[in-house]
């Protein structure tokens, strides 16, 4: 009896407290985990998507800047100078992509 009245006016057994607890944990588990990933995952899902469609611009554009020196440029880059337009798409593929690198991380720095 000294026990009943030391515990509070509940007596609650303790089946019953373990399924308070188990159902503590599970709601804690659930707010703390699967509601931040479900946020997280729409995250990554419209930054894959954008990626997605940024990449798929910019190779359609360097097609385009590709079949601009091709065919606009005259007789400049045909005979032994027929790789250079390749080159220059690649090389400003490769500047374009360096910027966006130290764009990145100068963002990151400050």
């Amino acid at each position: 009896m000294a026990t009943d009245a030391a515990s509070g006016a509940s007596a609650t057994s303790l089946p019953q407290l373990v399924l308070e607890l188990r159902d503590l944990v599970l709601a804690y588990l659930r707010q703390e985990t699967v509601e931040p990933l479900k946020s997280l995952g729409r995250y990554v899902a419209f930054g894959i998507g954008g990626a997605l469609l940024l990449g798929t611009g910019v190779l359609l554009l360097a097609v385009g800047v590709l079949r601009l020196l091709q065919t606009e440029t005259g007789t400049t880059f045909q005979g032994d100078w027929s790789w250079a337009p390749y080159g220059i798409v690649v090389v400003t593929l490769g500047l374009g992509a360096a910027l966006t690198w130290a764009a990145r991380g100068a963002r990151k720095r400050d």
